[in-house]
């Protein structure tokens, strides 16, 4: 399929009308280099750019949005963030705590009483704060065997409309030993955040969902922006998400994934969204303009990563994490890779110059993305 459809992807910069609420930004040549390069070299069908500093945006776009009709990437497409999900889930959270709803202090025995009988789980000594920011020693449900077994190759498809409870995929965790004890090292697991949108709803009684509306998405106005559950499907303008389903083939079949069932990611890595409302959010998250200051100090106040297997060069917050540049200048930010798509939002601790970056494809190389973030922060006329 992608060998077919390389002849339509020569790499074509967009420019797109903005809407009245911001300026038109200066060229970033730099940036536009990155993604167009990312197309020539058959990292990913399309890749897409949005910088906002200020008032200002700057939108960009290379390759396809379709590889069969060559439709071209453009602005306002909504794709899956992945584990960028995480910084909207530490959003409501801390939401709850500026409410008095929650404490970061307050432990898994006390919301979620009986979820760990029976296992080697102490759930008396995991906080909510070591479920933010990755070090509570929970096994990740998504390194399970069987589970990863149902999401490779032509397994895929047979599962692709499988949908998951909370509670199914934390119980999938548990059958596991912890990786470590509580709050003594960093180490990503997807069930920390599962386990904290069940605790919203233990605290709420409400849906997971509709605390995310009522702290975050409405709030901010973004209309780009939600937590599909188990509809599989992308309502709105949207690109074809493109993957190899984890192939070893030198030269992999490369299959449409759009459509799918992410109840398996939830709060986790389940989220749709834009390049522009992931640079709304971020801003207004570090700008001050969503959290009290007390919740944002405890938000950016970070562990290492080091020796985690992690993305090198970072250390985590409560579920944000900051990046230094080659050049050595640090970015704050999340980002997410799930089938057929992957997104990088980043920017400076002030919120206001931000830059979200998207491909549509799952075999590009991190080293990608930390190109695009050097033009954007490093380079001169970015």
């Amino acid at each position: 399929m992608f060998a077919k459809a390389s002849l339509l992807i020569a790499a074509t910069l967009v420019t797109t009308a903005l809407p009245a609420s911001v300026s038109p930004a200066p060229d970033h040549p730099e940036v536009r280099r990155v993604l167009e390069r990312a197309v020539a070299a058959k990292l990913a069908p399309g890749m897409i750019a949005e910088i906002r500093d200020g008032r200002q945006v700057w939108y960009g776009a290379a390759g396809v949005s379709d590889t069969e009709t060559g439709r071209k990437r453009h602005r306002g497409e909504r794709f899956r963030i992945g584990s960028a999900t995480k910084s909207f889930t530490a959003a409501v959270v801390l939401k709850l705590v500026a409410e008095g709803r929650l404490s970061l202090d307050d432990t898994l025995g006390r919301h979620l009483p009986g979820l760990f009988t029976g296992t080697a789980y102490e759930p008396d000594k995991i906080t909510i704060r070591q479920l933010l920011n990755q070090t509570s020693g929970l096994f990740a449900y998504t390194h399970d065997p069987d589970l990863i077994k149902l999401g490779v190759g032509q397994e895929w498809f047979k599962h692709r409309y499988d949908t998951y409870t909370p509670e199914r995929l934390v119980k999938i965790a548990l059958k596991h030993p912890p990786v470590n004890r509580p709050g003594e090292r960093f180490w990503y697991s997807n069930t920390n955040y599962i386990l904290a949108a069940m605790i919203v709803e233990k605290a709420t009684g409400r849906p997971f969902a509709q605390e995310l509306d009522r702290t975050v998405i409405r709030p901010l106005r973004l209309t780009g922006t939600w937590l599909p559950g188990a509809d599989p499907g992308i309502r709105g303008p949207h690109p074809v998400h493109y993957s190899t389903l984890f192939s070893q083939d030198p030269d992999p079949a490369v299959y449409d994934t759009t459509e799918m069932d992410q109840s398996f990611a939830w709060a986790a890595g389940g989220m749709i969204s834009t390049t522009g409302d992931l640079n709304r959010f971020f801003s207004a998250l570090f700008g001050g303009r969503l959290l009290p200051d007390a919740q944002l100090r405890e938000m950016l106040t970070t562990v290492s990563t080091d020796d985690s297997g992690w993305i090198p060069g970072t250390r985590y917050g409560l579920g944000v994490f900051t990046q230094e540049l080659p050049c050595g200048v640090s970015v704050w930010g999340n980002a997410g890779a799930t089938y057929g798509s992957w997104s990088y939002a980043m920017g400076t601790l002030d919120g206001e110059r931000r830059l979200a970056a998207h491909v549509n494809g799952d075999w590009a190389p991190l080293s990608l993305f930390t190109d695009v973030l050097t033009a954007g922060f490093c380079s001169a006329g970015s």
